[in-house]
């Protein structure tokens, strides 16, 4: 029994120094290959890094939408994209994100994060990898760039906490829905009546650590090993056992990073 940590950022401060001990504490816990998460174009080559250091860690390459007006600032949204391209062919660069709209905390105009998000978008279907989408308060705006490409684009709504019509929405552009350990927050009830309308076989599981670590551990830095806990609590709103969760979960996980497969959970 394997499980597969899909959004984490092992390049983050809170980490500094321990990824080795990190990457073992999550095998420990059947936690066993991680996708580590790009947010800013400084961060490609230190990913690309961290990737090769280890045969079960994957990254992607791109942009928060919270960097979107310092990015443009410093880049064309042309050379940004060929930047974004040009490091997809890393063979353990499998996806592209994350990426999206964020109108919560509005960190960056919101015309400018539409822009690299599409721009985003478009680099995905152009090298046909999948795209992790970031979401809050933007739920129309999201589903309608992402229709602009639909039946092209692929990818997966990460650290889901939108409501069931933005899940709906998402499942019939094909997308998947990945669940993090807010699911196991007492006042999410919200959020897990909609996992459980989720098709098992569209749903992932990550961390989204250094954040949201999920209950017994809320409050503290979180990390991959402690994803097991959300997978117990996926697994009793699902009503299937821990093992079964892994598999499904773990294959959904290959068949949309297809370029991870050959490479066998450690």
């Amino acid at each position: 029994m394997n499980f597969v940590d899909s959004h984490c950022h092992l390049n983050f401060d809170e980490f500094s120094n321990e990824v080795e001990m990190i990457v073992q504490r999550a095998r420990d816990q059947k936690i066993g290959t991680l996708l580590t998460i790009c947010t800013k174009k400084e961060e490609i080559k230190p990913l690309q890094s961290i990737t090769e250091a280890y045969d079960n860690i994957f990254c992607t390459v791109g942009i928060h939408p919270h960097e979107a007006e310092e990015t443009l600032n410093s880049i064309s949204l042309t050379d940004l994209s060929d930047h974004l391209k040009e490091s997809t062919k890393h063979p353990k660069v499998v996806g592209i994100g994350e990426a999206g709209l964020d109108f919560y905390y509005e960190h960056s105009p919101r015309t400018q994060q539409q822009d690299m998000f599409e721009a985003h978008i478009d680099v995905a279907t152009m090298v046909d990898l999948p795209l992790s989408v970031h979401t809050r308060d933007a739920e129309k705006e999201t589903i309608n760039l992402l229709k602009k490409s639909a039946g092209k684009a692929k990818g997966v709504i990460h650290c889901f906490t939108g409501s069931q019509w933005l899940a709906e929405e998402a499942l019939a552009l094909g997308f998947y829905i990945s669940i993090s350990g807010i699911v196991t927050f007492s006042k999410a009830e919200e959020l897990r009546n909609v996992v459980r309308t989720i098709p098992l076989n569209r749903l992932l599981l990550e961390t989204d650590a250094p954040f949201l670590a999920p209950i017994p551990h809320r409050g503290k830095r979180n990390e991959p090993a402690m994803m097991i806990h959300t997978a117990e609590k996926v697994a009793e709103l699902k009503n299937v056992s821990l093992k079964e969760l892994a598999q499904i979960t773990t294959d959904n996980f290959f068949h949309l990073f297809s370029k991870v497969k050959g490479n066998e959970q450690k």
